[in-house]
């Protein structure tokens, strides 16, 4: 897109790429700190990212206005990104994980469930993309906390996710590894057992 200035002169404008990821405000609050000159009067965002396909992140930033606390604490979110192990629209094992005080328990729903789950750990149960979920939150009500413990019970997911992934890999090679020495070994046939039969194709 090209304008003009006041001088007549050509200027470049280039336009803002759109987020591939949604993003909603989980909480919104005005923070105050004592100085030395009097109060300093600030704002703090919570923001969740997520592209609804196992991508989710979380950022919280404070800034002089709402829409600079909104923009870092997006920036922070896009830098936190973790990946969400989906199978079959949901996840692949019950899991409790603790934050601060908050507490909560994922656990994994057959088809047409839902999302199940309240206040700020359904908002990043959403955006990560998860469609049959049951989440209860036992301890404080706590957003960020919340949030928190949400993103770190899916972090847990996806490690186990990548364990049980390698135990199966090693299970299959191992027994391809069996196969083959079975198809190397000399048969020796019973009524003549002089004359021996290879099974190696």
């Amino acid at each position: 897109m090209i304008k003009r200035d006041q001088k007549g002169k050509k200027r470049k404008f280039n336009k803002k790429k759109e987020s591939e990821f949604d993003q909603k405000i989980v909480d919104l609050a005005r923070v105050t700190r004592v100085m030395a000159g009097g109060k300093r009067l600030r704002f703090r965002a919570t923001i969740v990212l997520g592209d609804k396909r196992a991508r989710v992140g979380v950022g919280v930033a404070k800034g002089k206005d709402v829409s600079l606390a909104i923009s870092k604490a997006v920036k922070i979110a896009e830098k936190n990104m973790i990946n969400t192990p989906i199978i079959n629209g949901t996840i692949p094992c019950e899991i409790k994980q603790k934050f601060g005080a908050a507490r909560i328990f994922l656990k994994p729903a057959k088809h047409g469930t839902g999302i199940i789950a309240g206040g700020a750990v359904r908002t990043v149960l959403e955006l990560s993309g998860l469609q049959n979920i049951v989440g209860k939150i036992y301890g404080s009500n706590n957003k960020i906390n919340n949030v928190y413990a949400a993103i770190e019970a899916l972090k847990k997911l996806e490690k186990l996710a990548e364990i049980k992934k390698d135990l199966l890999d090693r299970k299959n090679a191992k027994i391809k590894d069996n196969t083959k020495n079975y198809k190397n070994e000399e048969i020796v046939n019973i009524k003549n057992p002089k004359s021996k039969i290879t099974n190696s194709k």
